[in-house]
């Protein structure tokens, strides 16, 4: 009884062990909060990779067909390059985040060393195409962005979210007979996606 008392007050006023006591309960209820919230999410992130498993797009899988609009508003078919090049596709969380801009930014770098080993680059995240052109625009990027407004190009592909649920950060390398031949997940490094997509492309000859 004296420790539910503690949580709304102090019944022994003046008494410092007393008070130490009832800080003592009412700190830890949220520890205990915290902890499960954290875990409750953890769990649900690893459950939802587990669901997406038999559907990923994996080493030596066929790339599936879909279309989606451009920074510019034009509808895009991934069809129509299929075979045709070698293609980068790469899933980002969201446009202007620092990561996802330096991403962004080392592709656009590297944009004539990717053409020169008969690449085209696609990044594919959930904002519009509204924000694709302006994210484009402000950062001078020289390549197509597709706008994948409700992730159904990245549940299609079984792209795994990270931590709290964020959209994860995957590459595809596609080869000219349309398969994947190379699949990089880093959350936190984008600029190495760039580096691993080249040393692929590379060996590609």
């Amino acid at each position: 009884m004296k420790e539910l008392k503690a949580l709304f007050g102090n019944i022994f006023p003046g008494n410092t062990q007393y008070r130490k006591f009832r800080n003592f309960y009412r700190f830890n209820p949220g520890i205990y909060f915290l902890i499960f919230i954290f875990y409750f999410n953890l769990n649900a992130n690893s459950q939802t990779i587990k669901t997406n498993t038999m559907d990923t797009i994996r080493v030596g899988s066929t790339v599936p067909s879909f279309s989606l609009n451009d920074q510019y508003g034009h509808l895009f078919n991934i069809d129509s390059v299929l075979g045709k090049k070698n293609l980068v596709i790469y899933f980002y969380p969201k446009d202007d985040s620092p990561v996802c801009t330096k991403e962004a930014c080392s592709f656009r770098d590297q944009f004539d060393v990717f053409t020169k080993e008969d690449a085209l680059i696609f990044g594919i995240s959930g904002q519009s195409v509204e924000s694709h052109l302006e994210f484009a625009k402000k950062n001078h990027l020289n390549f197509t962005l597709l706008s994948d407004e409700g992730n159904k190009v990245r549940k299609l592909f079984g792209v795994p979210s990270g931590m709290l649920g964020i959209p994860g950060r995957v590459t595809y390398i596609v080869n000219k007979e349309g398969k994947v031949v190379f699949v990089f997940n880093s959350q936190l490094n984008g600029e190495k996606h760039i580096q691993e997509s080249l040393r692929i492309l590379k060996e590609l000859k």
